[in-house]
C-alpha cells in the first residue's frame, strides 16, 4: 500500500504540495445507485414526481457537487474542471437509479474525489426529490470505476 500523503512527518494532516507535479489530462469515473420501491422508480420514469424532473435536477446537482468538492472535502485541491458528464440509468431489478459521473481536468492532481462527490450529490438529490414517496431508499455501491492520468497511470476496478 502507498504511503498516506495527507499527513506530514509529525502525523498532522496537511494539503499535499502538488506544485512540482506535471499537469496531465486526468479522468475519473465513479458510479453508485439508489435502491427504491418499484412505485418510486415508476414515478421517476414517468416524470410524475411531485417536485419535478428528478433526473434533470439530480444531473445539475451532481455537476455542482463535482465543482464544489474542495469546499466539502477539507484537503482536496480546488480544481479547474474541464468536463463533468453525468448519466442515469433506471433498473427494474432491484428497482434503482444508477448514477455514473465522468470528470476531467488538466492539472497536477486527479479528479477521483470530484467524480465520487458528483455521484453522491446526484443520488442524494434523487432521495430529496422522492423522499415524500419513499423514505426507505438506500444509497449503495458508490465506487471509483476508473482513473486515468498522473504518475500512477491508468487504473480500472476489476469486475466483481
Amino acid at each position: 500500500m502507498s504511503e498516506l500523503t495527507h499527513f506530514d512527518a509529525q502525523g498532522q494532516a496537511h494539503m499535499v504540495d502538488v506544485s512540482a507535479k506535471p499537469a496531465t489530462t486526468r479522468v475519473a469515473v465513479a458510479q453508485g445507485r439508489i435502491v427504491m420501491l418499484p412505485q418510486t422508480l415508476a414515478l421517476i420514469a414517468n416524470g410524475q414526481a411531485g417536485k419535478g424532473d428528478v433526473l434533470g435536477v439530480a444531473r445539475i446537482a451532481a455537476i455542482q457537487g463535482a465543482k464544489r468538492t474542495a469546499d466539502l472535502i477539507p484537503l482536496c485541491h480546488p480544481l479547474a474542471l474541464s468536463k463533468v458528464a453525468v448519466e442515469f440509468e433506471l433498473e427494474n431489478t432491484p428497482p434503482s437509479v444508477i448514477c455514473r459521473a465522468t470528470v476531467q481536468t488538466v492539472g497536477p492532481t486527479g479528479v477521483e474525489m470530484e467524480a465520487l462527490t458528483a455521484v453522491q450529490v446526484g443520488l442524494l438529490t434523487v432521495y430529496d426529490m422522492c423522499k415524500a414517496a419513499d423514505k426507505g431508499m438506500v444509497i449503495t455501491d458508490v465506487a471509483l470505476l476508473e482513473k486515468q492520468g498522473g504518475r500512477s497511470g491508468h487504473w480500472q476496478r476489476s469486475p466483481a
